[in-house]
């Protein structure tokens, strides 16, 4: 099947970086919000990003400007239903995620793909609920959606293999790398990062070491570029705390239980980056630990 139009529900951190790449690669997009406001700031954010990539010459200005010329937005969620290919990226709670596909179907065309880009919700779960789970799988990106080489697709129990396959000439044309993955809670990405975060978490919450020695030790003592509390606040507090439940309650293993402290942080409504306030507190000129 050859897939000319996609609708990305979502304008958030990760709807908007889909959009700019799907936009990229020649695709028509139309981006749905429930927020008029949020759609105007995605696309403020998507043209600022696209500026920064044309500045580096890493596309030309004719590429940005026929790109931001194929991102149509629209507040109505049935506007999506011509779409060859839809990706819902939408908040990580399953119940939020079904209501919008249940929205959608009486809208779709009889060949309209439909995609999740959860990180961790049960893909066969999703699709049984649809009148077309061998038309339904996972497209997981990852953020920020621009930079990140990797898409993980996920079959559910009854996706078939034209499913797949046209979704994985998207991948192609967007110029990133597909890694299959099983439907297992979290797939793969999400399944060896979030313990590792909430297992930094549990260092701080039993007094090991500070934020400050706790980041410095993975970056300086494993290579990584960012420390696991920095990436936390990146990607969002809430987000990992609810991966670490999905984690916790489909594996049923003690290993995945969410640190008290995340839990803590959660409630308190300090979520990173997208709050100021997380493990670091962003709203001064440098990042500082809250604790």
């Amino acid at each position: 099947m050859d897939i000319k139009t996609v609708g990305i529900v979502g304008a958030g951190q990760m709807g908007n970086g889909i959009a700019h790449v799907m936009a990229l690669a020649g695709y028509d997009v139309t981006m749905t919000d429930i927020s008029e406001d949020a759609l105007q700031a995605a696309l403020k954010l998507i043209d600022g990003n696209m500026e920064r990539q044309v500045s580096r010459e890493k596309i030309s200005a004719e590429a940005k400007a026929d790109a931001m010329a194929r991102i149509a937005t629209t507040v109505t969620l049935t506007d999506l239903g011509p779409s060859d290919l839809i990706i819902e990226a939408a908040t990580e709670r399953e119940t939020v995620k079904q209501a919008i596909f249940e929205d959608l179907l009486p809208h779709l065309k009889p060949h309209t793909i439909l995609t999740s880009n959860t990180s961790s919700i049960s893909i066969t779960r999703l699709a049984s609920r649809t009148d077309r789970p061998e038309k339904f799988m996972g497209f997981h990106f990852m953020n920020p959606v621009p930079v990140m080489q990797l898409v993980e697709l996920i079959r559910g129990i009854a996706t078939d293999s034209e499913t797949y396959d046209a979704c994985k000439t998207v991948v192609d044309k967007l110029g990133k790398t597909a890694a299959s993955a099983e439907d297992f809670p979290a797939f793969i990405v999400n399944r060896i990062l979030m313990p590792m975060i909430n297992e930094a978490v549990y260092t701080l919450y039993e007094g090991v070491g500070s934020v400050q020695s706790i980041d410095s030790s993975m970056k300086l003592g494993a290579n990584h570029p960012m420390g696991p509390l920095e990436l936390a606040d990146f990607i969002g507090l809430d987000t990992c705390l609810a991966i670490m439940n999905v984690l916790h309650d489909g594996l049923a293993d003690t290993k995945y239980r969410p640190c008290p402290l995340l839990t803590k942080y959660v409630e308190a409504g300090w979520l990173g980056r997208k709050t100021q306030r997380g493990f670091y507190d962003y709203r001064g000129e440098t990042p500082v630990p809250t604790r």
